[in-house]
């Protein structure tokens, strides 16, 4: 049981959810992680601040349709630094565990020197977006390649089962449609088709994945679909209650789709 994992002591309620898929947990990734088992994840999938905020331009307003999303979150006007999580990333993550973290350009070079020495591997996977934001006067390049940082240890476990599936290129437009979750909208929602590519290529049905900075729960519901346990953390009220939303209909839905069946046939 994933509650085994987690000491819930001073938590209230509204902080917490449990289901038998996993948790949801409200507040400061680097306090609670404290409350998480050592050696008891098997990946951690996160997707950090950038330090982008001060290179932003602001969103993208057009006449003829909504604004292109151009602009960053309140979170990410400060300096994150990933050396921050590296000694509660080393401690709860099992042996053979991995770790796939969302980066960008400015950052890529801090990772490196923080955890190249930790970790028997450093590597990185490009996610190709398809879609990515426009940019009307050409002035530079697309916008269109997101770096994973990928960090791993003597004894991990890949599922490659041949040469194709070993290539660090995922290819995915944007998050959008159904999918994103509109109230409230999360800046850098992540696509699950990319989520689910990352928990394929290293975990197992039934492991425990982290994600120290969940958002609106889009590594919860990549494992709720291929049957892996998740552990989210996220400070935003607002985007904690939204994740505990959208993860109870993802884990309800094959009992809907199956009454929906039912009816049908009926």
């Amino acid at each position: 049981m994933i509650q085994n994992l987690i000491s819930t002591e001073g938590s209230s309620p509204e902080d917490v959810y449990f289901s038998d898929k996993g948790a949801l947990l409200l507040g400061d990734c680097l306090e609670v992680m404290k409350r998480i088992e050592d050696n008891s994840v098997d990946l951690i999938l996160t997707d950090p601040p950038y330090n982008l905020g001060k290179y932003s331009t602001g969103n993208i307003e057009l006449s003829w349709r909504s604004d292109f999303n151009n602009d960053v979150a309140e979170w990410d006007q400060g300096e994150f630094d990933p050396a921050s999580l590296a000694s509660e990333f080393r401690r709860v993550l099992s042996p053979t565990g991995t770790i796939f973290a969302f980066t960008s350009y400015n950052l890529i070079g801090r990772w490196h020197e923080i955890y190249d020495p930790l970790f028997d591997t450093f590597q990185f996977v490009a996610w190709h977006k398809t879609n990515p934001p426009p940019k009307f006067r050409r002035a530079g390049f697309l916008n269109s390649i997101e770096l994973i940082i990928c960090l791993w240890n003597k004894g991990h476990k890949w599922n490659f089962s041949n040469q194709a599936d070993m290539h660090n290129f995922i290819e995915s437009p944007l998050c959008g449609g159904n999918e994103r979750v509109k109230d409230p909208k999360h800046p850098t929602q992540k696509p699950v088709k990319v989520l689910k590519r990352l928990l394929e290529y290293c975990t197992s049905d039934g492991d425990v994945v982290l994600d120290a900075f969940s958002g609106v729960g889009s590594t919860a519901a990549a494992c709720v679909q291929n049957d892996r346990k998740f552990i989210g953390i996220e400070r935003d009220l607002d985007f904690h209650r939204a994740a505990v939303k959208r993860i109870s209909k993802e884990i309800d839905k094959p009992k809907q789709e199956a009454l929906n069946l039912v009816i049908r046939n009926d």
